[in-house]
């Protein structure tokens, strides 16, 4: 065993880190400059859809009929609003007949019709006094987008006997685009400095705790500079911006933490800047690239599913988790040698209270030790609670994202909402069959009788015929995405037809979408538990750690997923967190949320698992290994959470639904899974599975031998070693470094 004063060797990693510190950061500092150059706009080059399978039917039926059939595909809807006068009235009538015009003589519009021009009954309020002017803005989203600027002003507000308000799912994914910008930088107004507060109070010097903010600064800025590269290239969700800010923080904060702890530690017995940063990056710096990885693979599976949406935060996230990463291993240490002791200066504690005096022990190790000797009940009582939260997952109804992820006072949610509430058949909501192949009259009338006489099926319109092309607009009698306007769906494409038929329309692309999402999520489930056994297997060279390791994992996300259901679907809390429940949960939401929460988990995993494998390594005592591993990283995992916990829930605050439920839905499983999987059931179950825990059979054994690495030793990546050196785990003045006997945050030492 290698003595503590012995300079410990200085690799090739450790020597490219650190050889010119100062050129280090200052190419860094080049490079956040050009980062954030290349990154400015990107927002505005995002879209704010994405939900939809490219390949699916309603996606090409979709498509047709905005090529051939324009009016078809209304995407922008004035609504009229007559006051007291009836939309019939000829003073109304002739206004809103002049509008119409108007807009149809603008740039960049087609598919121009009204109720006053077509007397549709969809397009008129039961009560006759609003009615609809509806049309179709061409382009990309930046296009569409430029274009409602500028006809906004024009016809929105008082026109004579008219007042006009403006609505349809452009309108809706503008207005959408627009506050998730505003929300995102005042969540980031909140987070910033109140994380600099927590840090202070974990660090308790202010020079530490300005580290991790410098890191994940970086990182959010490199990660816009990728996304606004991949614009030139893909569709992109304004969306993933939220996770770029949350994951950049979350992580970079993650990483610092646990460098910045062992670099103080070496530094306290007795190391030089240079031979602790050496350590450091061997012992922690492994667990950091781990940890990269794991989240990162979690993410990965994102890039399995075909919607733009998803793939999004799969760009955001990987970038974000790599650059992280990178800065933390590369200009972490940099600056560390730079800093030396100095890293523990202002001291803002002493401010305010004295240093407590060390104490034997601490409250995580007695923790530990509690839930050890009583396993079987903190296991299975832990495992219940668990379950019993995720509970009303099981009555999850899928939907799509509408207006009512907005604020109940945003134009465009108002007038959908006036819609839904006033006009008959849900307009804009209906499904439309597209209809190829030479046909006559009396093909297409026999074909709208059998649709007609569908269960579901409020009304038929149409066909509007156009060479050998056709569509017929069908309204169910439900609303536009509920069970019974799905089952239509099916309906209408197995009904016999004399030509080719394709149906679209928003019960139609979530039909597509749900079918898109259950077919690739077997292969995404497989791809991440696979690579986590694989990663947690290559760390701990136990066959059962990593089997534990992803069921705790998935256990862990069931308070999210029972809390997602219980608020946001079923509307409970709508009042005090300030947002309209549709009575569904957007299809891909859950999926981006199991990808993002658990790879997070594995992210606190790996921190425990890793000092736990280096304690039992040195002592071959199982149980005081896992006693160990909790007492040296509870305190640690708990600031880390509690900080990310902080992150997330200033991105909650955002006036969009579905961000608000990433945020919170994600700050929720965060601390369930440090305070609750990691403090309880993790030590409860490595107990109760005693030594068996590090079994692997030979060929595993010998596998991981020569290629797995783990916390702890001299040996490069692929040695067989991984017995830790004595100054790897000092004596820690107060127990854990993290927490005092009450269990509060304090300064790491």
């Amino acid at each position: 065993m290698t003595e503590v004063n012995k300079p410990p060797r200085t690799g090739g990693w450790t020597k490219f880190v650190t050889a010119r510190p100062r050129l280090s950061l200052l190419a860094a500092l080049v490079l956040t400059v050009l980062a954030v150059l290349a990154g400015s706009g990107v927002a505005d080059r995002m879209g704010a859809g994405g939900w939809e399978d490219p390949d699916a039917e309603s996606t090409y039926a979709t498509k047709a009929l905005e090529r051939e059939f324009p009016g078809s595909q209304p995407n922008l809807l004035l609504l009229v609003d007559a006051g007291s006068a009836t939309v019939d009235d000829p003073a109304v009538a002739a206004e809103a007949r002049r509008l119409t015009e108007r807009l149809a003589g603008e740039k960049g519009v087609t598919g121009v019709g009204s109720y006053w021009a077509t007397d549709a009954p969809a397009l008129r309020a039961k009560d006759g006094h609003e009615a609809l002017i509806a049309a179709r803005i061409t382009g990309d989203e930046k296009a569409m987008g430029e274009t409602l600027d500028r006809l906004a002003p024009t016809f929105r507000g008082a026109h004579g006997p008219v007042e006009v308000t403006i609505g349809g799912p452009v309108a809706v994914r503008h207005e959408m685009q627009t506050i998730i910008q505003e929300d995102l930088t005042r969540a980031e107004l909140i987070a910033l400095p109140v994380t600099l507060v927590l840090l202070v109070m974990v660090f308790g010097s202010a020079v530490a705790a300005l580290l991790p903010l410098g890191i994940g600064i970086v990182a959010i800025l490199g990660t816009n500079a990728v996304l606004r590269g991949l614009t030139e290239f893909t569709d992109v969700s304004v969306f993933a911006m939220n996770l770029t800010t949350a994951l950049g923080l979350g992580l970079a904060i993650d990483y610092a933490l646990f460098i910045v702890r062992r670099f103080r530690e070496e530094l306290s017995a007795g190391a030089d800047p240079s031979a602790a940063v050496g350590t450091t990056l061997r012992t922690a710096g492994r667990t950091v690239l781990f940890s990269a990885l794991t989240v990162a693979v979690s993410l990965a599976a994102m890039l399995l599913f075909p919607q733009y949406f998803l793939r999004s935060f799969a760009y955001a996230g990987i970038a974000v988790v790599l650059l992280a990463a990178a800065a933390a291993l590369i200009l972490l240490p940099a600056a560390l040698v730079l800093l030396g002791e100095r890293v523990n200066a202002w001291d803002l504690r002493r401010l305010f209270r004295r240093e407590r005096p060390a104490k034997e022990g601490t409250a995580w190790a007695r923790a530990a030790t509690l839930v050890m000797r009583r396993a079987p009940f903190f296991a299975l009582g832990t495992t219940a609670v668990l379950v019993l939260l995720g509970l009303p997952f099981l009555g999850v109804k899928f939907g799509t994202a509408d207006d009512r992820q907005l604020p109940s006072t945003a134009e465009s949610h108002v007038v959908q909402q006036h819609i839904r509430d006033g006009f008959p058949g849900s307009p804009g909501g209906g499904l439309e069959v597209l209809a190829r192949g030479r046909a006559g009259e009396a093909q297409y009338a026999a074909y709208k009788e059998r649709i007609a006489a569908l269960p579901d099926v409020l009304r038929v319109d149409g066909p509007l015929v156009k060479g050998d092309a056709a569509y017929f607009t069908v309204q169910p009698k439900g609303e536009a995405v509920d069970d019974a306007a799905q089952r239509l769906v099916g309906e209408l494409r197995s009904t016999d037809a004399p030509f080719d038929t394709k149906v679209t329309g928003t019960a139609a692309v979530l039909v597509d979408s749900k079918d898109a999402i259950a077919e690739q999520l077997p292969w995404a489930a497989a791809f991440i538990a696979i690579v986590t056994l694989l990663l947690v297997f290559l760390l701990t060279g136990s066959a059962l750690i990593p089997i534990q390791a992803v069921v705790l994992n998935a256990l862990s996300l069931t308070a999210m997923f029972g809390a997602v259901v219980w608020v946001f679907q079923d509307g409970h809390l709508s009042g005090p967190l300030g947002f309209t429940s549709p009575g569904s949960i957007e299809t891909t939401l859950p999926v981006l949320m199991f990808c993002v929460a658990f790879g997070l988990s594995m992210d606190y995993g790996v921190f425990l698992l890793s000092r736990i494998k280096e304690e039992y390594d040195t002592t071959g005592d199982h149980n005081e290994a896992v006693r160990h591993g909790l007492q040296r990283t509870g305190g640690l995992i708990t600031a880390a959470a509690v900080i990310l916990a902080v992150v997330m829930v200033a991105i909650g605050t955002s006036r969009v639904t579905n961000t608000k439920m990433l945020g919170l839905g994600i700050a929720l499983a965060v601390v369930m899974d440090a305070m609750i999987v990691r403090s309880l059931l993790v030590p409860a179950v490595m107990k109760l599975t005693g030594r068996a825990t590090w079994w692997a059979p030979g060929p595993l054994r010998r596998f991981h031998d020569r290629f797995g690495v783990s916390e702890g030793g001299e040996n490069p990546p692929g040695g067989a070693g991984n017995c830790a050196t004595s100054h790897d785990v000092p004596a820690d003045r107060n127990g854990d470094g993290m927490a005092d006997a009450s269990g509060g945050i304090r300064a790491i030492r």
